[in-house]
């Protein structure tokens, strides 16, 4: 809506504060993440942004125009995000910049408690608001019971001993009688261990922080089993600065990527599944597909959930990483390939989807070798391969692959057992007419001998021979001649006389 009125870093930072209740935290990770690339990075044009007059129009005529601040027109929760992250970053900013914004907040026809708090926090910690605290009377006075009953507890400290007391001093007065005696015990054995229960909660919570902000990529599941096979060793250590807080665990799949390239996996993540349309800013965030080595693509697709996107993703996500400013090596799009198509191809049972047809040719076409290796191999492996995907790789034969990587397709093919869909690929190889080597041609004619006694009804096997017969005659020898010869004599198509005649035809070999 008025993310256009910021420059390029801007705009990732107001992409971030749009983006839930956790985009205070994303905001932060982005603004670190520019600091990290330009040291001078400021954020003081954002701020003057933000503050900047905006006419707006009325709702029905009889209105008058109304000129408000900026950043008075974003929603509430933009609002409520940007306050938290000035509140995390404001020892950096100037401290005019810093009260300007407040003051233009103060100007809101429609403030928010929320704001309006946030507002008097910072207010509080910039040193311009001396008035009364933030708390209710009801509240303070909630507070200093509660500070009462932490006094005294010795070493123990902490929640655990404030809820333990109560307890403990019941259990004493209630020592008597062996069912209560038995219960008592059970208490005690309870709260044993409710430090350490406490200090669990705490690191769940973490964890749950963490799944919100960022670490979407590591399941809050994966992290519960993790603690519990680590038999619950580890202790909870505060945290010095939020930025450590929300970090993953160094042995978890996010721990494997830097910082910038798990801010950029957030911002694709909401790309995917927003499905909104893509503007040039959303496509450099693949960029960083650039600073990876081979084992971070990995898990950056898996973080991504490639394999499971639905199909109507693929041209957005295949034009972005198609973009003339990204050049991938050979492992990178290979891997790239592999996690977004080899699933989905193997998987058909039905004629191609535009997108995925789109997808494949797209990404073939730039990187035929990759796509050869990571996709068309491994679907030609597939024992259960079906005529839909025979449809789709003869397309990619055609349309895609010049004559060296059509060669490929058929070298491939010599290291497998045929079936009728795999002929289907041979012959649209055959059929665009690639340039044979003489030692290719009798690896080839060495195939049609070894797997021809299986197809002997086979008529689409009959056809691909017709075609070696007419259209490669001129790389038929005397030796090739004769041993086709024995594998036409077993032939039992409506084919087999015209096959003997195409041969009986090459008299120059």
């Amino acid at each position: 809506m008025f993310v256009s009125r910021f420059d390029g870093q801007a705009k990732l930072l107001v992409r971030s504060l749009l983006c839930g209740t956790s985009g205070a935290l994303r905001a932060l990770d982005v603004f670190h993440r520019q600091q990290r690339v330009n040291p001078d990075m400021s954020l003081c044009p954002f701020m003057e942004t933000l503050c900047q007059d905006e006419v707006t129009c009325p709702q029905t005529e009889d209105q008058p125009l109304t000129v408000e601040p900026l950043v008075c027109l974003f929603p509430a929760l933009f609002k409520h995000n940007l306050l938290s992250f000035v509140y995390l970053v404001h020892s950096v900013l100037p401290r005019p910049a810093v009260l300007r914004l407040l003051e233009c907040l103060t100007q809101d026809p429609r403030p928010s408690p929320w704001v309006i708090a946030l507002v008097r926090q910072l207010e509080r910690a910039t040193g311009t608001h001396d008035g009364p605290p933030l708390y209710t009377p009801l509240c303070s006075q909630r507070l200093e019971e509660l500070s009462q009953r932490l006094v005294g507890f010795g070493e123990t400290g902490g929640w655990a001993a404030c809820l333990s007391g109560p307890t403990v001093e019941s259990d004493s007065q209630h020592a008597s009688g062996s069912s209560e005696l038995r219960t008592q015990r059970k208490r005690k054995g309870s709260f044993v261990t409710l430090d350490s229960d406490c200090e669990e909660t705490g690191q769940r919570s973490k964890r749950m922080k963490m799944d919100v902000s960022g670490g979407e990529c590591c399941d809050v599941d994966e992290w519960s089993t993790r603690e519990e096979t680590s038999g619950r060793s580890e202790s909870a250590a505060p945290a010095e600065t939020l930025g450590e807080e929300l970090q993953p665990a160094p042995d978890g799949p996010c721990g494997a990527l830097p910082e910038h390239i798990k801010v950029s996996v957030l911002q694709i993540k909401e790309l995917l599944e927003n499905q909104t349309e893509w503007d040039q800013i959303s496509m450099e965030v693949f960029k960083v597909l650039n600073d990876c080595d081979p084992g971070q693509v990995e898990v950056f697709c898996s973080m991504l959930s490639f394999p499971d996107l639905p199909e109507q993703t693929l041209p957005n996500l295949c034009s972005s990483i198609l973009t003339p400013a990204l050049d991938f090596s050979y492992s990178t799009a290979a891997t790239l390939i592999r996690s977004l198509l080899l699933q989905k191809v193997l998987s058909l049972s039905e004629p191609a989807s535009r997108c995925l047809v789109t997808a494949v040719t797209s990404l073939c076409s730039r990187y035929p070798r990759p796509a050869c290796q990571a996709l068309i191999g491994p679907v030609l492996e597939e024992k259960n391969m079906g005529n839909s995907q025979a449809e789709l790789l003869n397309r990619l034969i055609e349309g895609c692959l010049d004559s060296h990587y059509r060669l490929l397709v058929l070298q491939m093919t010599f290291k497998i057992s045929w079936g009728e869909a795999v002929l289907s690929v041979i012959h649209s190889v055959l059929d665009s007419k690639p340039d044979f080597s003489e030692e290719l041609f009798t690896q080839f004619s060495e195939q049609l001998l070894s797997q021809g006694p299986q197809f002997t009804k086979s008529v689409k096997f009959a056809k691909m021979m017709l075609t070696v017969l007419t259209k490669y005659n001129r790389h038929v020898t005397a030796a090739h001649k004769h041993s086709l010869q024995g594998c036409l004599m077993v032939n039992e198509t409506f084919l087999k006389k015209s096959l003997q005649a195409a041969l009986k035809r090459i008299t120059h070999a």
